[in-house]
């Protein structure tokens, strides 16, 4: 993998999870570590951080617990000289983007705040579930993205 590509997913990695722990900061002096944190209408905790840590996010405490693992695999911006190619880093720094956006989001509909063009909102299960028969039997279409040559069309 590229230095450039690796360092700058390292660094936004970084900007991310500040972001998160800031907001998450303000949350907590607001709300205090007990309010209750999630998207509307789901069953589901924060979904991302389930699928990918196992731990439930109920509460801002739980939040700061996910914040306090993506932090974790936070590796070290690349040097500019000396870089040591690992992909590991980049993809534990991706891994750690993933988990600080799905906190950013979830504080903004504690905060009241709506969803601003492009971004709809969070798509809640009753959306899903109408939406995913149509996913299953394959009326709804997809798409694929390629990286690279493809031999045919």
């Amino acid at each position: 993998m590229s230095r450039i590509i690796a360092s700058a997913a390292i660094r936004g990695a970084h900007k991310y999870v500040a972001q998160a722990e800031e907001g998450l900061r303000q949350a907590v002096e607001a709300f205090g570590p007990e309010k209750g944190i999630g998207f509307p209408n789901t069953a589901y905790y924060l979904p991302l951080i389930l699928a990918l840590t196992g731990l439930e996010v109920k509460t801002l405490a739980d939040a700061q617990k996910a914040l306090d693992w993506a932090k974790s695999l936070l590796p070290p911006v690349p040097e500019e000289r000396l870089w040591l190619p690992y992909l590991g880093n980049a993809l534990d720094a991706g891994i750690a983007t993933l988990i600080a956006e799905e906190i950013i989001e979830a504080l903004k509909y504690l905060r009241g705040e709506e969803p601003k063009e492009p971004w709809l909102g969070f798509t809640d299960d009753s959306i899903l579930r109408t939406q995913g028969i149509k996913l299953v039997d394959g009326r709804m279409p997809g798409f694929a993205a390629c990286v690279g040559a493809l031999p045919t069309n």
